[in-house]
């Protein structure tokens, strides 16, 4: 047996550091376990991480595929890279906006970094993103906008601190278990309280102490109504307020009654003061994907934030708590210039672009002066033909992205190359698909959602067919750009060593972090300037809070609830919400059992079942929106309110009817709420088939 390999599991943003072996023969994993050594999960592992990472589901892909009469078939790599880099250099010949790329939160930060460095340095693109907007955007914008800065105050430290544990639109039982267990511990000692604020019962609200079932996409509205009561009964800590904030009196007077709030929101002013008082004690206020997929998304996140800052809830044991999906979604936002350019320097600032172009010698008018419309954005230039080849690395937009038939139209349409693991829908409709190494396979870093920096690494070889995701970006960019890189194979520890450079002297700076350090200390958490420094609570200094905004202080806003973006009507009377399940992995690439290859299942309140029978057949009924129709197998559940459709996002199928619109300030898509009705499917041709969704009542007649 081959010898324990530390590395961190790729699962989920908690960043638990895991132990590997390979098998004794041949390629793979052979055992993964927790890491008793680790500082984050201290040997704590979740079965998921663990079988996903040792034992994936996914249909691996073992060679390079190119697309010839209409079919893919298995290539060399050179072929393979020569048809990439006619097709990205015809593109680029028309504009340099002409190539598209779409990364991932599931890259190391050296790939993430690489990328990046490809797209804005070597094609000059503005239209270049990650998946990691799709679902953490919203709250980004709101942490810049309140305090200048990205990334959760709080570290996981605060957690056992905390006496209040406010879930807002999350799953972390299942989205996050072993930061979860965390939750449930702090949460049981006496006079500590868990409240899940979610319109949908789910694992995490049965051990809550209160459920808040708000009705659907009126989070804000809540936010608004529990501000609002913190204000009339004044409890407010009015002496953090004075000396560390601006905006309250704004905030304030823009506030609605919370008795209008609180109708609003479907809820009772009863429950709108129970949470205003648990703010009187320590709380940390945790959301997710609820609060961040929406167009409110950034002003929800706006007003969770607003409810810390009004009680004086933010130092230990306290604050806003984005909780991060993708295993390195932190690390993508820090090092791949998709938002910002590494580091968290600003964009648009002349400084840091020169700073950039010089680092990457590159012409400093190459660097784009937008970082781009986002992914629903850059799917409509590729529909426009604004865009002429598109580049994904580790993602699935056929399936992920809202409206997803759109998409699949849109990109069948383009060039299309898919750098990838497994096959995906996004393969399907590809011109070149690149095999790409995966978790226990790769070497590099990755950041978890507290901000720490730790090691990945690779316990077994990769087959010969197979490169890793650095030297694939590498090779690509050197042959759009010469001398981007050293001659591939890239060493990652170079790359790292670039990109921390890079981010010396920024709000996050890895400079002081090398791979020395992470050997011994297996994770650091950034701003760490020096070699013996480590960040800590955000924005908390020995003289007191300084944030990096003109006015130094924290800043409240003024949002207000504006409805859903979609609401129901006598066409489409029920409101479709996704969520998260068990044991599934995002859209279901390396968990690919039943749940892709049968019809997605629904939960429906058994009132609606009764309200809707004649549109139900032998279990069956087909969801259809203004944009697709997808047959689904109907789960009776009294946990989800009546006139409401509950899906699993993890269903290839299910984003065909989900809404493309998006926050005006993140541009993440409005993926929870939009309206559907429901008709009885026709036996004779059903809407989904195998995980592929049909506007209309053919069934695919193959999957390209």
């Amino acid at each position: 047996m081959s010898e324990w390999t530390p590395t961190t599991c790729m699962r989920c943003a908690v960043g638990c550091g895991h132990l590997q072996q390979g098998v004794d023969s041949g390629y793979g994993l052979d055992t993964v376990r927790g890491d008793a050594t680790h500082p984050v999960n201290q040997g704590l592992a979740c079965q998921r991480g663990v079988n996903e990472t040792a034992d994936p589901n996914g249909e691996w892909l073992t060679r390079p595929l190119v697309r010839e009469g209409g079919e893919l078939v298995a290539t060399g790599w050179d072929t393979a890279l020569d048809a990439v880099v006619s097709g990205f250099d015809e593109a680029l010949a028309q504009t340099r906006d002409g190539i598209a790329v779409l990364g991932s939160g599931q890259q190391t930060n050296e790939a993430a970094y690489a990328l990046g460095k490809v797209a804005r340095g070597g094609f000059g693109t503005r239209y270049y993103d990650a998946n990691t907007t799709l679902c953490m955007a919203s709250a980004v914008t709101a942490y810049y906008q309140a305090f200048g800065s990205d990334a959760p105050p709080p570290t996981y430290e605060d957690i056992p601190k905390a006496d209040t544990h406010l879930v807002w639109g999350a799953n972390p039982a299942v989205a996050h278990p072993v930061m979860y267990r965390w939750i449930v511990d702090s949460a049981s000692d006496a006079d500590s309280e868990l409240i899940v604020v979610d319109p949908v019962e789910s694992e995490t609200v049965d051990d809550a102490d209160c459920h808040v079932q708000l009705d659907p996409g009126t989070d804000l509205a809540f936010a608004r109504a529990v501000l609002a009561s913190l204000v009339e009964s004044d409890a407010l800590d009015r002496s953090f307020i004075e000396s560390t904030t601006t905006g309250f009196e704004s905030m304030v007077a823009s506030l609605p009654s919370v008795e209008t709030a609180a109708d609003d929101a479907g809820v009772s002013p009863a429950t709108v003061e129970h949470v205003a008082d648990a703010f009187a004690d320590p709380t940390l206020v945790y959301w997710g994907m609820g609060v961040n997929q929406s167009v409110q998304g950034t002003k929800t996140a706006r007003a969770l934030i607003d409810l810390c800052l009004a009680t004086g809830n933010l130092g230990p044991g306290s604050g806003p708590f984005s909780l991060t999906g993708q295993a390195n979604s932190m690390g993508t936002r820090v090092c791949s210039s998709k938002g910002t350019w590494p580091g968290h320097r600003e964009f648009t600032d002349p400084d840091h672009r020169k700073v950039v172009a010089e680092t990457w010698d590159v012409p400093v008018d190459r660097l784009p002066d937008d970082p781009g419309p986002g992914p629903v954005g850059i799917v409509d230039a590729i529909a426009d033909q604004e865009v002429a080849a598109c580049w994904a690395v580790a993602t699935n937009p056929v399936a992920g992205m809202p409206d997803a038939d759109r998409v699949r139209e849109a990109l069948a349409e383009t060039f299309l190359v898919v750098q990838d693991t497994f096959r995906t829908e996004t393969v399907e409709v590809a011109d070149v698909v690149l095999p790409a190494a995966t978790w226990g396979e790769s070497e590099g870093t990755v950041m978890n959602m507290e901000r720490r920096v730790s090691r990945v690494r690779a316990a077994t070889d990769v087959p010969p067919k197979i490169k890793q995701d650095l030297d694939i970006i590498a090779t690509i960019g050197n042959r759009v750009e010469a001398k981007l890189f050293d001659h591939p194979s890239v060493d990652p520890q170079s790359v790292f060593d670039e990109l921390r450079t890079l981010t010396a002297g920024t709000p996050a700076d890895l400079s002081g972090i090398t791979y020395d350090r992470l050997d011994a200390e297996l994770a650091v958490r950034w701003p760490a300037p020096e070699p013996d420094s480590r960040g800590g609570y955000r924005y908390a200094t020995e003289d007191g809070w300084t944030f990096p905004t003109p006015s130094g202080r924290a800043r409240f806003s003024t949002g207000s609830h504006d409805g859903l973006a979609e609401p129901t009507d006598e066409e489409y009377p029920l409101t479709l919400t996704t969520a998260r399940q068990s044991d599934a992995y995002n859209t279901g690439v390396r968990s690919r059992g039943d749940e892709t290859t049968e019809f997605p299942v629904a939960r429906i309140h058994p009132e609606t079942t009764l309200e809707y029978i004649e549109a139900l057949d032998r279990g069956l009924t087909v969801v259809t929106s203004r944009r697709a129709s997808v047959t689904v197998r109907v789960q009776p559940d009294d946990g989800v309110p009546e006139g409401m459709i509950w899906l699993s996002i993890h269903h290839p199928a299910v984003n065909a009817l989900t809404l493309p619109t998006v926050d005006p300030q993140s541009d993440e898509p409005n993926f929870k709420q939009c309206a559907v009705s429901v008709r009885a499917p026709r036996p004779e041709s059903p809407l989904s088939y195998q995980g592929i969704s049909s506007s209309d009542d053919t069934i695919p007649a193959g999957d390209d």
